[in-house]
């Protein structure tokens, strides 16, 4: 209604305010695109939050560690790429993305913002949980 003077009256009412629903309809969808549910992350249980809590407080004996040995002493490099590789595979195409975007290319955030049409909160969201889902995918991988 704040937008009625602008109607020119070249059709009836009721297309002008079925064109502007369907714009907003199609506004909608364009946003829940550029937003990535985490629901598909089916082995990010709840970020694994509870391996580190204890009694409702941060545990950290239970956090994660650094990794000792480094990566390439525990595995040649073409087996640790092929693993990462299939590690990568089981995440959403999107979140993927901004993880290889900001760890291998190294491009920086608002550059992966507008590249990805995501806004920066939800880009700090995804690497977070890529990052929490690929150490839980390579440490069930590396030999013991």
């Amino acid at each position: 209604m704040r937008s009625k003077d602008n109607f020119a009256g070249r059709s009836s009412e009721r297309s002008w305010l079925v064109g502007i629903l369907k714009n907003k309809i199609i506004d909608y969808y364009r946003k829940l695109d550029r937003e990535t549910s985490f629901t598909d992350l089916e082995f990010l249980e709840d970020e694994y939050s509870h391996k580190f809590v204890e009694q409702g407080f941060w545990n950290h004996h239970l956090g994660p560690h650094e990794w000792r040995p480094e990566a390439d002493e525990v595995m040649p490099k073409g087996e640790f790429w092929q693993t990462m590789r299939d590690c990568l595979s089981k995440l959403p195409q999107r979140v993927a993305d901004v993880f290889m975007l900001c760890e291998m290319d190294n491009m920086p955030s608002k550059e992966i913002c507008k590249t990805l049409s995501i806004s920066e909160s939800n880009l700090w969201v995804m690497l977070h949980r890529a990052r929490m889902a690929l150490r839980e995918c390579l440490l069930a991988k590396v030999p013991q």
